[in-house]
């Protein structure tokens, strides 16, 4: 077996760190085929607005997604080609059971 002694992995461990949560994930997931707004992302995952925004605080402290203000609202959307890349891979594998 031979490692990439160029890559050192670093980011790619930190973004699997922050999506290993199955909220972070879902909110990941749901955002890359669509930017939402927070309303409409506490919706859609039946949880209390606090703590959708934590994790939205989270996945954007960690440049994984950022917000567009428009008028009163954000939308968020993912920005990060690295976690795009590994929940495409994890959605590849199939529908979640």
């Amino acid at each position: 077996m031979e490692f990439d002694k160029m890559c050192s992995y670093e980011r790619e461990a930190e973004i699997l760190k922050v999506l290993g949560h199955p909220v972070r994930l879902k909110i990941v997931g749901g955002l890359m085929s669509q930017s939402c707004n927070v309303k409409k992302i506490w919706e859609c995952l039946e949880l209390p607005q606090a703590t959708v925004s934590q994790h939205l605080a989270l996945l954007k402290n960690k440049g994984i997604i950022e917000g567009r203000r428009e008028g009163v609202e954000v939308f968020y959307q993912v920005t990060s080609d690295e976690a795009r890349r590994i929940v495409g891979a994890l959605f590849e594998a199939g529908p979640c059971k």
